[in-house]
Protein backbone atom coordinates (compact mmCIF):
# COMPACT_ATOMS: atom_id res chain seq x y z
CA UNK A 1 0.00 0.00 0.00
CA UNK A 2 1.04 3.53 -0.73
CA UNK A 3 1.53 6.31 1.30
CA UNK A 4 -1.38 8.70 2.26
CA UNK A 5 0.30 11.56 0.69
CA UNK A 6 1.15 9.44 -2.71
CA UNK A 7 -2.21 8.49 -2.50
CA UNK A 8 -3.23 12.29 -2.06
CA UNK A 9 -1.19 13.13 -4.88
CA UNK A 10 -2.31 10.80 -7.44
CA UNK A 11 -6.46 12.15 -6.52
CA UNK A 12 -4.98 15.44 -7.06
CA UNK A 13 -3.48 14.82 -10.58
CA UNK A 14 -6.52 12.82 -11.58
CA UNK A 15 -8.59 15.65 -10.70
CA UNK A 16 -6.53 18.07 -11.95
CA UNK A 17 -6.39 16.76 -15.64
CA UNK A 18 -9.96 16.11 -15.10
CA UNK A 19 -11.04 19.79 -14.55
CA UNK A 20 -8.77 20.93 -17.40
CA UNK A 21 -10.06 18.57 -19.74
CA UNK A 22 -13.71 19.35 -18.62
CA UNK A 23 -12.93 23.69 -19.05
CA UNK A 24 -10.96 22.74 -22.76
CA UNK A 25 -14.12 20.38 -23.92
CA UNK A 26 -16.11 23.54 -22.63
CA UNK A 27 -14.57 25.78 -24.90
CA UNK A 28 -13.56 23.62 -27.90
CA UNK A 29 -16.19 21.05 -28.30
CA UNK A 30 -18.83 21.26 -30.64
CA UNK A 31 -22.11 20.74 -27.81
CA UNK A 32 -21.94 23.75 -25.45
CA UNK A 33 -24.11 22.75 -23.06
CA UNK A 34 -23.24 25.24 -19.96
CA UNK A 35 -25.36 24.48 -17.31
CA UNK A 36 -24.02 20.64 -18.03
CA UNK A 37 -20.31 21.64 -18.04
CA UNK A 38 -20.53 23.21 -14.73
CA UNK A 39 -22.39 20.23 -12.97
CA UNK A 40 -19.86 17.70 -14.32
CA UNK A 41 -17.05 21.10 -13.18
CA UNK A 42 -18.60 20.88 -9.70
CA UNK A 43 -18.86 17.05 -9.26
CA UNK A 44 -14.60 17.21 -10.09
CA UNK A 45 -14.01 19.41 -7.22
CA UNK A 46 -16.71 17.78 -4.96
CA UNK A 47 -14.92 13.98 -5.50
CA UNK A 48 -11.36 15.68 -4.73
CA UNK A 49 -12.69 16.90 -1.75
CA UNK A 50 -14.53 14.09 -0.63
CA UNK A 51 -11.92 11.94 -1.55
CA UNK A 52 -8.97 13.61 0.06
CA UNK A 53 -10.93 13.96 3.50
CA UNK A 54 -11.56 10.41 2.68
CA UNK A 55 -7.58 9.48 2.76
CA UNK A 56 -7.25 11.30 6.00
CA UNK A 57 -9.63 9.90 8.27
CA UNK A 58 -9.71 5.95 8.13
CA UNK A 59 -12.99 4.61 9.16
CA UNK A 60 -12.73 3.45 12.72
CA UNK A 61 -13.46 -0.79 13.25
CA UNK A 62 -12.16 -1.20 9.63
CA UNK A 63 -8.61 -2.69 8.36
CA UNK A 64 -6.59 -0.14 6.90
CA UNK A 65 -5.70 -2.12 3.70
CA UNK A 66 -9.69 -3.23 2.87
CA UNK A 67 -10.25 0.85 3.36
CA UNK A 68 -8.22 1.74 1.16
CA UNK A 69 -8.59 -1.01 -1.55
CA UNK A 70 -12.77 0.39 -1.00
CA UNK A 71 -11.37 3.81 -1.34
CA UNK A 72 -9.18 3.44 -4.30
CA UNK A 73 -11.98 1.18 -6.12
CA UNK A 74 -15.15 4.10 -5.79
CA UNK A 75 -12.62 6.50 -6.70
CA UNK A 76 -11.61 4.58 -9.85
CA UNK A 77 -15.50 3.77 -10.67
CA UNK A 78 -16.01 7.41 -10.35
CA UNK A 79 -13.70 8.56 -12.57
CA UNK A 80 -14.77 6.75 -15.17
CA UNK A 81 -18.11 8.00 -14.69
CA UNK A 82 -16.72 11.56 -15.38
CA UNK A 83 -15.17 10.41 -18.51
CA UNK A 84 -17.68 9.11 -19.69
CA UNK A 85 -19.66 12.38 -19.05
CA UNK A 86 -16.76 14.42 -20.59
CA UNK A 87 -16.87 12.40 -23.88
CA UNK A 88 -20.57 13.30 -24.26
CA UNK A 89 -19.64 16.91 -24.20
CA UNK A 90 -16.98 16.47 -26.70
Amino acid sequence: MSNKRDLKRTINYICGDLFTEGIAASLYGENRDNDNTEAILTAILVMHSNYIRRVSHVQPGMPAKVYFKDLKDKFSKEVNEIVDQLNNLA
